[in-house]
């Protein structure tokens, strides 16, 4: 398994002060940088993740080094049943580091990078056998307009160039199907005006998270993932969320205030009817990010946002 640098490592361990005897729950357990340093505090780890491949390395490292970390495939929008199957339930904290791995944009068959031509794939587990499993080619060559407009529009924010890059892809379908990445960014820089060509990156990044989010679900797993997350937890037990962009970080951060209120009712309501209850304290009144030093030495750290929770 290669090197991995986790972000926000010591500000993670700080909110879960691992010890023996206590349990956590990394549900995007990845290479294993923040688990490994769990385990190194005493505690015991379901690492959780959704790339087979991953997970099989893991399973092969705990095997040999006799680490406590249970590996296993799953996705976190199914946290509750995964924790239940393994036994894993009334745990100390909860880990989601949200986003993809240095191994996955690495890896030009992935399908993650318009930098390295690859094919259009772009799911996380690209071992899956379910054929109804949807990829980036997949929606890029089959998606009616109004949905191309729609993700480009909701999940990439690309609300200025949507519109010209979704009428670039219809008008090349009729030429023949997109089937790599390199395909596709050189549509998406064509399709800009002359003088935006030179930040086409700029474009084809937004256009390459919208199609992963959509391949992969994302914000609906990250919604439902964090409702079964404080189930979970034990009463003191902790929930920490890192989010890469706007979309994952807002819907983090209206969950804990939701889940903080005692009362759901609306404004006009004279008297509380909805009879809710906090079970969450929020830890993090803004978000926490990455030090001048871990940003210079991590890329991926820099655009990092770290929020806290702890059940009541």
């Amino acid at each position: 398994m290669l090197a991995h640098t986790p972000v926000l490592l010591n500000e993670v361990i700080g909110f879960f002060d691992p010890k023996p005897g206590k349990k956590f729950i990394d549900a995007t357990v990845g290479r294993a940088g923040h688990a490994n340093q769990l385990v190194n505090g005493g505690a015991e780890v379901l690492g959780v993740d959704t790339d087979s491949e991953v997970v099989a390395e893991l399973k092969s490292q705990s095997a040999s080094r006799r680490t406590k970390i249970k590996a296993v495939v799953g996705n976190f929008g199914n946290l509750k049943s995964i924790a239940e199957e393994n036994d894993f339930t009334d745990v100390d904290g909860i880990l989601m580091d949200l986003g993809l791995g240095s191994h996955q944009l690495d890896d030009s068959e992935r399908g993650f990078s318009f930098q390295k031509d690859g094919p259009l794939d772009m799911r996380f587990d690209a071992k899956s056998q379910n054929s109804n499993i949807k990829t980036a080619g997949s929606i890029v060559n089959f998606y009616a307009e109004k949905d191309l407009l729609r993700i480009f529009f909701q999940y990439g924010e690309e609300k200025r160039f949507g519109k010209r890059i979704v009428g670039a892809i219809m008008a090349r379908r009729k030429l023949g199907s997109i089937n790599t990445t390199g395909e596709l960014f050189e549509l998406i820089k064509q399709a800009l005006p002359g003088q935006f060509r030179f930040r086409a990156g700029d474009t084809a990044r937004k256009i390459f998270q919208a199609l992963r989010i959509e391949v992969n679900d994302e914000l609906g797993n990250l919604e439902r993932g964090l409702q079964q997350a404080v189930s979970l937890l034990k009463s003191g037990g902790r929930l920490v969320v890192i989010s890469f962009h706007s979309l994952e970080d807002r819907i983090v951060k209206q969950f804990f205030v939701r889940e903080a209120r005692d009362c759901v009712c609306p404004p006009s309501f004279p008297v509380c009817r909805c009879d809710a209850r906090a079970r969450l304290r929020i830890l993090t009144k803004k978000p926490v990010m990455a030090s001048g030093d871990e940003a210079r030495t991590n890329s991926r750290a820099r655009s990092a946002k770290l929020r806290a929770a702890e059940k009541i």
